[in-house]
């Protein structure tokens, strides 16, 4: 594993060369900038074009990363369905990132109550495929703060959600550059930008 500082905000990446692997964040955003409980107002939008790329990209990867509520809510809605991708997100290896959680019952599914830092450092320089996260909270915040995410995919929804909560944010040391834009025949453009950290 690469040498750390105390903040794990700089990666020996001349040991690791370019085989560490990426963390992808991939959030569904409303038009206002809410990102939480996107399932009230985004999944009206699920269609069979969103669904195909979102298992693309779980077949693209080996893990996905998550917090507790990011757990229970795709827990609850895909753990018992059918199709090709629920098929994807239950096959996958799946890390949930909690202090309160007790045991998580998901196939595949381990639990990680300390060290997030050094367990995604751990995780980035082990393997082959890429991790994949969804949704922005503590835990994206946390990986933005020790420059350990590496690109955000944003599926910006042509609805207001009208929420209170904070929405999405970046800290300052993080920029974002645009690698990819499309839109889907539903109206949401989905916005792909690598991360960099000064």
């Amino acid at each position: 594993m690469a040498a750390l500082n105390g903040r794990y905000d700089t990666l020996d990446r001349t040991a690791e060369g370019d085989n560490m692997r990426k963390l992808f964040e991939s959030t569904l955003i409303s038009l206002d900038g809410a990102v939480d409980n996107p399932g009230s107002w985004a999944m009206r939008y699920f269609n069979e074009e969103s669904r195909q790329e979102a298992t693309e990209q779980l077949r693209r990867s080996d893990a996905m990363l998550m917090g507790r509520n990011t757990y229970l809510a795709l827990a609850a809605q895909w753990a018992n369905a059918d199709g090709e991708f629920a098929d994807a997100i239950n096959r996958i290896t799946k890390y949930v990132f909690s202090s309160t959680l007790e045991r998580p019952v998901w196939s595949n599914t381990e639990l990680i109550t300390t060290d997030l830092p050094e367990t995604v450092a751990k995780l980035k320089a082990d393997g082959d495929g890429d991790l994949t996260l969804y949704g922005h909270g503590q835990l994206s915040r946390t990986l933005l703060e020790h420059s350990l995410l590496d690109e955000i995919m944003l599926s910006v929804h042509p609805v207001t959600a009208n929420s209170s909560a904070s929405g999405f944010t970046v800290p300052e040391r993080a920029r974002l550059t645009l690698r990819e834009s499309h839109a889907r025949k539903s109206g949401v453009v989905v916005t792909t930008y690598a991360v960099s950290y000064t």
